[in-house]
């Protein structure tokens, strides 16, 4: 069964500049992150390209490192960066 929920995306480095710091998503859940970003992408641009499939991205659920098969669930915070940010 699936219900919507509501999570906090984050977004570092050159994702920042192009989507801004974060913003607040409603999807059906729990979803994985493979899910959302998918989701995100569909929106077209600027998410599409700077989410696409082809570019590496890391992910973190809740400022913890995870794959794309972690699930997602209500008032989660989930941040994409890419694997070097720089510092």
């Amino acid at each position: 069964m699936t219900t919507k929920i509501r999570i906090r995306l984050r977004y570092f480095a050159s994702l920042r500049e192009a989507l801004g710091s974060e913003e607040t998503l409603e999807i059906d859940g729990p979803a994985s992150v493979a899910a959302v970003r998918d989701q995100l992408i569909a929106r077209g641009d600027p998410h599409a390209g700077v989410l696409a499939r082809g570019r590496p991205l890391r992910s973190a659920l809740n400022q913890v490192l995870c794959p794309e098969s972690t699930l997602v669930d209500e008032g989660a915070e989930l941040a994409f960066f890419p694997p070097v940010t720089g510092g």
